[in-house]
């Protein structure tokens, strides 16, 4: 094989690549050991599970990752191995020259040899800048193998005894590398960071999401042990929301070797000024052009959407990816396509198959189960997580011929789609209705055409849709005209749409075909969280975070704003506590300190996070400093007090927020209509109504001085709800709440909403204020979001045993197998179950006291019969059960006395006690006789099958020696009718003797 670099000559530029060379090429600095020494086995594996965002720091980052080993772990209960895992590592070992020459030769004949692949020109020429330790900028189109030259890059930076960082923006294409990459340096060397789990964080190789790994630069700095940076998707790095976390490492690790890749760059000049700023010598390399390997065919079409389907799949160009910008436009699509598409007898068994175990057990699962068992599947951030995987997984299978979506595809995971469609070229940004960028179309087309898979992609867009029917119609009048030898009639065209509509044509989509993506922009961003995690640096912080704010990549207009806006939240900071200015400095070198009573996870992740823990001090006040004194139910009160602040520093979920609005709304209606309020007095009422906002008032109040004390507050706004307190006082589950409000389309808005808030819980609240119901409160909402979807979960328990990942990797039945085998705590063992029970119990009172028709057929539909009788409860037996309450009380209260703890008893040490529980609410009655109770009984095995709380109503009755009220007498049906009767018969006479 032709050594490194006779290879480096023979490759010209004649062949469509570029390569830039700043600075003559100076061996990498290497660390002290030699490779030998570096080469050794490790003694076990970690794997944690943490609550933590993205944006949060990782707290069980080493101060050094292990060196690369090619030993099993002697720990390890099975030392059975697959013989490709863990191969490149093997032969990277067995390396006696550790030159960039041996390297580079080591990689190729790896390639071939266990890949069974020959390196395309491009890659060739990544990888030869790469084992030389330079710097490359990676531009190759989508397609082009950037996997392959970033496991090169991997493989070449710890032979030579650096750890290597993966990045990428989504958990899903992370954990996705994860298993390619045990798969090839095997499991003991590959870690996993994102925020939501960590696995094997002391291994040479960490697989994260870009965040993790800004969050390490910005509390490790020089220190952190990274001597490579793979930054997939790099061109997040404009994201105005998250690009600050690919723009961190470029600033804080300027030494390391970094690998930019994306196939959408664009002018690459400013990334290689910025990068040939570093202490070791390392040359800049830009790699791009060529041909694609799976080349696109491109075509504007002036059908009709169906048309353009049917002619799409009829034609062998499945699965085609049907390009929306809305959700319910995707959704209308999917629903469309069931008219239009079908399977044929052994595609539905192969689908069946496939889905045989899976549970669709939301309240959208019957709609995507119909859609999928036409061949169609929906893709956007408004389903589950475990919904979108699994249309993943169907369409990798060739299980689905469409997938509606949104542009939730146009990123990284390797879903093979061999046409895309656009239904428009414009979208809704947040601010207008625009056309798309080059950059954003390329990356959606891009999605067409996967190596291994087909041998050509396809990428059509639609003209508009007035456009297509005027044209037809325009056709038919010729059509006519030339059969009856007239002339041709005025066609009435049909206009476009008013709103969110910008008209495109076959030019705007030829431009984007061919056209260069725009410049990426600098997208950096100063927050609470980034200024603690500099100034928890070993070191003079605030020279760290000075050179920060001098040295990120914005314009020096804006250079200037991030430093008055860190000047100002540095001195809030300060006179909140968090800071301390030492005066003198500490062992470590700091001169500022953290002063505050925080877990290791606490984290400023909102733009108002401050705020919430400034004000959180005040609910002391008003509940009580000593959580040991309060009754159970005021700390229950103080804890959903604590709940509200958060939320009211969270966005807010525009869909949930209107469904409560809305149903509100036409609760009020009903009820004025039966009590005769005239339609203004109505109207009046209704414009007043919101959706809930409780400490409204107090947290206003608070607020204004606090904008007054902290001036980069800016414009944000308070935005008080009640989502997740909601939920808990309703009793509701998630799928209850979700039906109540019609939110079928919006669970995923709703889940990331209540993972926000979880987090919020565990990241905002000191540990001094969270009392024993806070703590319930948080188990109860972390349970709540696990119930709903655990395939993350399920995902984390499959990689506790890297071992086992190993298989995972190499074989997908060995997953499954792993995660069925791993033993969890049971559902129905934890404190959150008895929190879930409690609620479920009071969501009946709830319902008995508001006694309309709906609640009665909601409390009779919910609950199975209980032990002991054989059919379910019907509304009339459940009126005839309340009726006697009524008659000796005016009301049932469901407030906030109500709910008191001590007003519920859970009974578990019965004789049935493993396998049922029996349950008693009092009901607070106006008199305070509690008098009456809901009794129930709670199905344990029932409850850990189904994953939620299985509830039997058993009876409501009265009971307790109490003091009676006279009865009172309530006519019967038949007495009103009478009397009515009665009543019209005298107005009828006096109407007559007045005539």
């Amino acid at each position: 094989m032709a050594s490194a670099r006779s290879v480096t000559s023979a490759v010209s530029a004649s062949r469509g690549f570029v390569r830039v060379h700043a600075r003559s090429i100076v061996s990498p600095v290497r660390r002290a050991g030699g490779r030998s020494a570096r080469i050794a086995s490790r003694s076990g594996h970690h794997i944690s599970l943490a609550t933590s965002s993205t944006a949060a720091v990782p707290t069980d980052i080493p101060e050094q990752q292990d060196s690369i080993s090619a030993e099993e772990n002697p720990n390890d209960d099975d030392t059975t191995t697959i013989p490709s895992t863990g191969s490149l590592t093997r032969a990277i070992v067995a390396m006696e020259d550790d030159s960039a020459d041996a390297m580079y030769e080591t990689i190729l004949q790896w390639s071939m040899d266990v890949k069974g692949v020959e390196l395309y020109e491009a890659q060739e020429e990544a990888i030869l800048e790469l084992v030389e330790g330079n710097n490359v900028l990676l531009t190759t189109p989508t397609g082009s193998g950037k996997t392959m030259v970033a496991t090169a890059a991997i493989a070449a930076a710890t032979a030579r005894g650096d750890a290597a960082w993966y990045t990428a923006p989504l958990k899903a294409l992370v954990t996705e590398k994860f298993f390619q990459l045990v798969k090839d340096f095997g499991a003991k060397n590959v870690g996993l960071l994102t925020g939501d789990a960590s696995v094997n964080p002391t291994a040479p190789i960490i697989c994260c999401t870009a965040e993790v790994l800004a969050n390490a630069a910005l509390r490790r700095g020089k220190d952190l042990d990274c001597g490579l940076i793979v930054a997939d998707e790099f061109h997040f790095y404009t994201d105005p929301d998250r690009g600050w976390a690919w723009q961190v490492p470029m600033v804080e690790l300027p030494d390391a070797q970094f690998l930019l890749m994306s196939a959408t760059f664009g002018d690459t000049s400013k990334f290689q000024r910025h990068l040939e700023r570093n202490a070791a010598g390392r040359d800049v390399g830009v790699v791009g052009g060529g041909e694609r390997p799976v080349p696109l065919e491109f075509e504007y079409r002036e059908t009709s959407l169906i048309e353009s389907i049917k002619e799409l799949v009829d034609t062998d160009r499945a699965p085609v990816y049907i390009v929306n910008f809305s959700q319910r436009e995707a959704n209308e699509r999917a629903q469309d396509l069931c008219s239009t598409l079908s399977l044929t007898a052994d595609e539905k068994k192969a689908l069946n198959a496939e889905l045989e175990g899976f549970k669709f057990d939301t309240p959208v699962g019957n709609e995507l189960r119909r859609y999928i068992s036409f061949g169609v599947g929906v893709h956007h951030a408004g389903l589950l997580p475990k919904y979108r995987l699994l249309v993943e997984r169907l369409a990798g299978k060739g299980l689905l011929k469409c997938i509606c979506g949104t542009d939730t595809l146009g990123v990284g995971v390797n879903v093979p789609i061999r046409a895309v469609l656009f239904t428009q070229l414009c979208k809704f940004d947040g601010n207008k209705t625009r056309l798309l960028t080059i950059r954003e179309f390329q990356q959606i087309a891009g999605r067409a055409g996967r190596r291994g898979f087909d041998t050509k992609g396809f990428v059509w867009c639609q003209a508009p849709a007035h456009v297509v029917e005027n044209k037809r119609a325009e056709a038919k009048a010729a059509a006519a005209a030339a059969k009856s030898g007239g002339k041709a009639k005025k066609v009435k065209k049909a206009k476009p749409p008013d709103k969110n509509f910008v008209m495109w044509n076959e030019d705007n989509f030829r431009r984007m075909e061919t056209g260069v993506p725009e410049t990426l922009d600098s997208s950096f961003q100063v927050t609470h969280s980034m200024i603690l995690a500099v100034l928890s640096r070993r070191g003079d912080g605030k020279r760290f975070l000075r050179d920060l704010l001098v040295n990120n990549h914005e314009p020096k207009i804006r250079q200037r704003k991030h430093q008055r806006r860190a000047i100002s939240m540095y001195r809030s900071l300060k006179d909140a506590g968090i800071i301390q200015e030492a005066g003198t400095v500490d062992t470590s070198g700091r001169a500022v300190n953290l002063g505050f009573d925080i877990g290791d996870q606490f984290s400023l992740t909102q733009p108002l996070s401050l705020f919430a823990v400034e004000y959180l001090p005040t609910l002391l006040k008003v509940h009580g400093e000593d959580h040991s004194k309060r009754s159970k139910l005021k700390d229950e009160r103080y804890a959903l007090d604590v709940l509200s602040v958060l939320e009211a520093v969270l966005d807010t979920p525009g869909a949930v927020v209107s469904a409560q609005l809305s149903k509100a709304k036409t609760r009020a209606v009903n009820k004025m209509k039966g009590e005769g309020t005239e339609y203004d007095a109505r109207m009046a009422v209704l414009e007043e109504m919101d959706y809930p906002k409780p400490l409204a008032d107090e947290l206003e109040a608070y607020f204004e001085p606090f904008k007054r004390r902290h001036p980069y507050v800016g414009g944000e706004e308070l935005k008080p709800k009640s989502i997740a307190r909601e939920l808990y006082e309703s009793g509701f589950d998630f799928n209850k709440y979700v039906t109540h409000y019609g939110l079928n389309r919006s669970e995923g808005a709703l889940m990331r909403y209540l993972t926000d808030a979880y987090k919020a819980m565990v990241q905002n609240v000191p540990e001094s204020m969270k009392s024993p119901a806070v703590i319930d409160l948080e188990e109860w909402l972390g349970e709540t979001i696990r119930m709903v979807d655990s395939s993350l979960i399920d995902e984390w328990e499959a990689l506790k045993d890297p071992v086992a990942a190993a298989r995972a990797a190499e074989d997908e039945a060995a997953a499954l197998a792993a995660i069925g085998a791993t033993p969890r705590e049971r559902f129905t063992a934890g404190r959150a179950f008895r929190v879930m029970v409690r609620n479920a119990a009071f969501r009946w009172v709830q319902l008995l006291a508001i006694g309309e028709e709906e609640d009665m057929a909601q409390l009779a539909s919910e609950n199975l019969p209980p032990r002991g009788r054989d059919n379910p409860w019907t509304m009339d037996e459940l009126y005839a059960a309340v009726d006697p309450y009524w008659q000796t009380h005016d009301a049932m209260d469901d407030g906030y006395e109500a709910r008191s703890p001590d007003l519920f008893d859970l009974s578990d040490d019965g004789a049935d006690g493993e396998t049922h529980w029996r349950v008693v609410q009092k009901v607070r009655d106006p008199a305070g006789d509690l008098d009456w109770c809901v009794e129930g009984e709670v199905d344990l095995e029932a409850s850990e099958e189904e994953g939620r709380v299985i509830m039997r109503l058993v009876e409501i009755r009265q009971e307790g020696d109490v003091r009676k009220e006279e009865e009172k007498v309530v006519p019967s049906e038949e007495d009103i009718w009478a009397a009515l009767e009665e009543e019209e018969d005298y107005e009828d006479e006096d109407e007559q003797s007045l005539l």
